[in-house]
C-alpha cells in the first residue's frame, strides 16, 4: 500500500508495520535512511534558533501562514493511497486541517488517517489503527505485543515502590517559557518509579511558572526539550541553569539532573516511548535498575565525557 506520513512517530509505526512509506515529513529521520525519501512537508521556523526565539518565530506563525507547509507536487507525484498525520499539536507537525487543504486542491485523493494520541494507550491504539488501514494486522498485532510486553518489565520492577520513595520528578520540554513535558510522560515517570505531581496523565505540555517549579523542587530533573537533541539542549541550557534559585533545587543539589535527547524520545508519540520508559526507569530508580541508559539517549550533566563532541552543558 502507498502510504505517506507528516510526522516522526507515524513514520516510524509505518516501518515497523513493515511498509516503507512513499513520502514522510522534513522530521523524519528514523529509521535511518527515511530522511531520503520524498519529503511531503516544510517548517517555517529556523530549527537551529535558540529556545526563546524559536518560541517567538511559532508564536508569530500561528497567528499568520502556520508553522508548516506542504508540498502538492510531492503528494501529487507520490500519489498516496493513505496519507497519516495528527491532530494533537499544530506546532509539532503539520496538523489534519492543513494536510486536508493540500488533498483537496491537489489532483489526488488519498484516505487521511488522523492521529490524536495524549498517553501510552492512544499511541499503541494508533500502532492497530494504522496496521488495520494498511492491512498489516497481524505484524501489527506482534509489535505492540513486544511493546507491552517491554512495559510490563519495567512496570513489574517498580509496582511495590512506595510512595515516599518515590522521587519528585520534573521533565522540561521547553526552557524558554519553562513547560513541563504532559500527555504520556507522566504514567512513564510513575511506571519508572517517580513522582509527577503537576502533570496528569494526558495533560497538555504548557507554560510554568519558575516559582511553581521552585515550590515542586524536584529530586530529580530531565531536560529533553521539543525538538532538540543533546547538543542542541546543552546549548540552551541557561534557560535553567541562570535562572534564580536553579542551584537550591534539590536535583542540582544532589546531582539528579539529565539531559534526554527529546526530539529521538521523549517528544515523539511512537514506539520508542518504550526505549524512553527503558532510559527513565534507571535515572529515576538507579538502585532497582543498575545500567544506565546509553549516552545517545541521555547523560547527567555531570558526566560531560559521555556527550557528543562540542557538548557542554553546566550546572
Amino acid at each position: 500500500m502507498r502510504v505517506a506520513t507528516t510526522l516522526p512517530s507515524a513514520t516510524e509505526i509505518v516501518c515497523l508495520l513493515g511498509l516503507e512509506p512513499v513520502a514522510v515529513s522534513h522530521g523524519c529521520d528514523h529509521p535511518p535512511g527515511v530522511e531520503r525519501l520524498p519529503s511531503l512537508t516544510a517548517s517555517r521556523i529556523d530549527a537551529d534558533a535558540s529556545s526563546g526565539e524559536i518560541d517567538e518565530q511559532v508564536l508569530e506563525a500561528t497567528t499568520e501562514e502556520g508553522v508548516y507547509t506542504v508540498d502538492r507536487s510531492v503528494l501529487e507525484s507520490t500519489e498516496p493511497e493513505l496519507v497519516v498525520t495528527q491532530g494533537m499539536c499544530d506546532v509539532c507537525a503539520v496538523d489534519d486541517a492543513v494536510i486536508r487543504g493540500a488533498i483537496e486542491s491537489s489532483s489526488v485523493d488519498p484516505d487521511v488517517l488522523t492521529t490524536d494520541p495524549h498517553s501510552v494507550a492512544d499511541v499503541l491504539g494508533d500502532i492497530d489503527r494504522i496496521a488495520a488501514a494498511t492491512g498489516t494486522e497481524g505484524r501489527g498485532d506482534k509489535v505492540r505485543a513486544g511493546l507491552e510486553a517491554r512495559i510490563e518489565r519495567v512496570r513489574a520492577e517498580t509496582a511495590d515502590i512506595a510512595p515516599e520513595d518515590r522521587p519528585r520528578v520534573a521533565v522540561f520540554d521547553w526552557t524558554n517559557p519553562v513547560m513541563l513535558a504532559g500527555h504520556w510522560t507522566a504514567e512513564l515517570v510513575e511506571w519508572a518509579g517517580g513522582r509527577y505531581d503537576p502533570v496528569d496523565v494526558g495533560e497538555r505540555s504548557r507554560p510554568r511558572e519558575w516559582s511553581d517549579i521552585l515550590a515542586y523542587d524536584p529530586e530529580v530533573i530531565i531536560v529533553g526539550p521539543c525538538g532538540f537533541d543533546l547538543e542542541q539542549t546543552a546549548a540552551n541550557a541557561t534557560d535553567l541553569t541562570e535562572r534564580d534559585g536553579w542551584e537550591d533545587l534539590a536535583a542540582v543539589r544532589s546531582g539528579r539532573v539529565w539531559a534526554l535527547d527529546g526530539n529521538q524520545y521523549l517528544n515523539r508519540p511512537g514506539p520508542r516511548l518504550v526505549d524512553t520508559l527503558e532510559a527513565l526507569a534507571p535515572i529515576i530508580q538507579p538502585d532497582r535498575f543498575p545500567t544506565p541508559p546509553s549516552s545517545a539517549v541521555a547523560v547527567p550533566v555531570d558526566a560531560l565525557s559521555a556527550w557528543p563532541e562540542h557538548t557542554h552543558l553546566e550546572v
